[in-house]
């Protein structure tokens, strides 16, 4: 079943008077988890109906002089492929449909407002609008807003690992084809994290504090060319304080999403629980290994990960995660239908910064010399201590992905 299908079957019906010169009483009438407020108005009042189904609100506004229009929550991230490339997708929208569209005018604000003669153009216009949505939202051109994870970075020893890593094959901080990195990305290759727990929220508060480098030899002009031919440069490896494993990739273009999706990781605590027996979990992290395609033109290099004990307590512990989100329809069918492989990635072809000289930008890169080095590679064993629901592109002050919410794994250490 479609999973956007699945979810418009949850609608909340809402009626609410809009802004009138008279004042009018509400009667709030609740029936279950549906909650019906019935606006006796005026006759020069005018009402509206919400709906908020798919995660997108809908509130029609009928206009006591002929004038019909429904305001339409779409998300933020999902203005500008109705507004289309120099406005051609809503001047056409605009044209075939009998309608005016005013999309916000601040990136922050996330209602478009549907004007039309009649009720039937408005709510064509409407459809058609959510039409566009589906496919964006199935499609790449809209990208993944967010995902649950397994914090890593926490562990310092871990970070220390990670930079050494790093400056083992770049030289002493040095970056071939990218002198001119600003002072902050200079920084995530000199600190570790310093975990604290927190009594009262079950979540693990991390801080930043420094780590001595260890020591290379400065980076030869021959050997940043060599890094430039293979395709390696700063840009494409994972910073060291975001390090995680990721359990699901999600698209949550707007608010109401977003606090479905914290709610829904909330409620499924019990059951990690359960699933991971109550006892606490451990991983093991060795080797390096390619996702996908040959070394020579590598696109993802990662960590391959090992439950302790071998017992699934841990892939049970994500399923429960995955099958929630799942049944909220929150999760893309074909996503859905992937089966999870733990890993941790460590340098990714995607993050590649575009080069100042604007030439192609390189889809891959040569990790077999890397791969003779780190190949059997032991990074060490960790305990993992939370799941969170992270938000990509916006950081914590402790350089980890922010944190919508979290639930706690169980954590008291092996004797």
């Amino acid at each position: 079943m479609d999973e956007f299908k699945k979810q418009k079957k949850m609608v909340n019906l809402v009626w609410r008077p809009i802004s009138s010169t008279q004042s009018s009483s509400v009667i709030i009438a609740e029936a279950g988890n549906d909650v019906r407020e019935a606006a006796q108005c005026s006759k020069s009042s005018d009402v509206s109906e919400e709906v908020i189904e798919g995660g997108r609100s809908e509130t029609a506004l009928v206009v006591s002089a002929g004038k019909h229009s429904v305001s339409l929550e779409v998300g933020a991230s999902l203005i500008k492929f109705i507004r289309g490339k120099e406005g051609a997708t809503q001047m056409k929208l605009e044209e075939e449909m009998g309608v005016k569209i005013i999309l916000p005018s601040s990136r922050n604000e996330d209602h478009i407002i549907i004007e039309g003669g009649s009720v039937d153009c408005v709510t064509k216009a409407s459809e058609r609008i959510e039409t566009i949505i589906d496919e964006v939202v199935r499609s790449p051109s809209l990208d993944y807003s967010h995902f649950v994870s397994l914090p890593l970075a926490i562990h310092p020893e871990l970070v220390e690992k990670l930079v050494n890593f790093q400056n083992s094959i770049l030289g002493n901080n040095s970056i071939a084809g990218d002198e001119q990195d600003d002072q902050a990305d200079k920084s995530t290759t000199s600190v570790a994290v310093d975990p604290k727990a927190n009594s009262e929220t079950n979540q693990v508060n991390v801080d930043i504090k420094s780590i001595p480098i260890v020591s290379y030899p400065p980076m030869t002009k021959a050997k940043s060319s060599t890094l430039f031919d293979l395709g390696i440069d700063k840009s494409i490896f994972i910073k060291p304080n975001t390090f995680h494993l990721t359990v699901l990739m999600l698209k949550l273009w707007n608010k109401d999403r977003v606090n479905e999706a914290r709610d829904i990781l909330k409620s499924i605590s019990p059951s990690v629980m359960d699933a991971l027996d109550n006892r606490p979990i451990f991983i093991r992290l060795k080797g390096l290994d390619c996702m996908r395609g040959p070394l020579a033109k590598a696109r993802v290099i990662y960590v391959p990960v090992e439950e302790i004990g071998d017992e699934g307590r841990l892939l049970r512990a994500c399923q429960v995660i995955t099958d929630a989100f799942v049944k909220a329809g929150l999760v893309l069918e074909k996503d859905a239908k992937q089966s999870l492989k733990l890993h941790a990635t460590v340098m990714n072809a995607r993050h590649r910064k575009r080069r100042k000289d604007n030439r192609k930008r390189m889809e891959t890169f040569d990790a077999r010399e890397i791969h003779k080095q780190f190949g059997n590679e032991d990074w060490g064993e960790y305990l993992i201590r939370e799941a969170h629901l992270s938000r990509r592109f916006v950081f914590e002050q402790n350089g980890y992905y922010r944190c919508c919410a979290s639930i706690p794994f169980p954590g008291e250490h092996r004797a």
